[in-house]
């Protein structure tokens, strides 16, 4: 599987599971974590997590420094457009110059499901400013399809609310985003546990991004290891390709051409 490679805005990654690095109950279970997890890319909340531009705090880039991971900055708890894009604006400066963002404008703060007007608005106006767009959105084909051909570098529906656990509550959806797609489709939001991991993939997704699910069970560290086994079977899965489903039995062991 060393050759089976995750590809976003034309760099490739080992791990197919991006983790979150918020909901930690320190720096150094943020650290174990990760690293348990296996992920190559972490994703940031620049409005609530200081990466340098608070001098005097803990800096989440000691835990998950930049040299071995590939951050990527989000713009959590953005409710309209322009806040997303100053916000991604501030990211590149901080993190000097650095283009890829995950992307995400959201519509309440009880549902915390995207507003996908303002998400199209700040997408196109993001794009054109060279930014490597990973969006977040519901899983709607049809806004998925149109983020993809504003130029989004990978679109990543939710499979639930932001933090319920509640699994895939759509996979129909999904897979027809998944069928439709020609950039990877990750889900994002919603997984609670290593089997809605493993299912994910399953479907044919090209990764996923998780951060409640492993930093919200009550050993997070051993929960970010069987994540990162669930996405690993889930891929092998789905190359694999499952059997057939059948109404009735059908014998593993068939008496066709034996003698007695």
């Amino acid at each position: 599987m060393n050759d089976d490679l995750l590809t976003i805005a034309g760099k490739t990654y080992q791990s197919r599971l991006l983790v979150g690095s918020g909901k930690y109950k320190d720096l150094t279970e943020t650290r174990e974590a990760t690293e348990a997890s296996g992920a190559d890319i972490i994703t940031v909340a620049i409005r609530r997590t200081n990466i340098g531009q608070n001098p005097d705090e803990e800096n989440l880039l000691d835990a998950v420094p930049p040299e071995k991971y590939t951050i990527l900055p989000n713009t959590a708890g953005c409710y309209t457009a322009e806040d997303a894009v100053r916000t991604c604006r501030m990211a590149r400066e901080l993190l000097d110059g650095h283009n890829l963002v995950k992307l995400e404008v959201l519509g309440d703060q009880k549902t915390l499901y995207p507003d996908t007007v303002a998400t199209l608005e700040a997408a196109k106006t993001l794009v054109k400013d060279g930014f490597d767009i990973m969006v977040y959105t519901s899983d709607d084909p049809i806004i998925a399809k149109q983020l993809e051909e504003i130029g989004c570098a990978a679109v990543m529906p939710l499979a639930a609310p932001i933090g319920s656990g509640l699994g895939i509550r759509n996979p129909y959806n999904i897979l027809t985003i998944i069928e439709n797609a020609n950039v990877p489709i990750l889900v994002d939001a919603g997984v609670g546990t290593a089997s809605d991991a493993a299912i994910a993939m399953e479907l044919g997704c090209d990764g996923i991004l998780m951060n409640t699910a492993i930093a919200g069970a009550k050993d997070p560290v051993l929960m970010a290891s069987a994540m990162k086994k669930a996405v690993e079977a889930g891929r092998e899965a789905f190359l694999a390709g499952r059997m057939p489903r059948k109404r009735f039995a059908s014998a593993s062991s068939p008496i066709d051409g034996t003698f007695f």
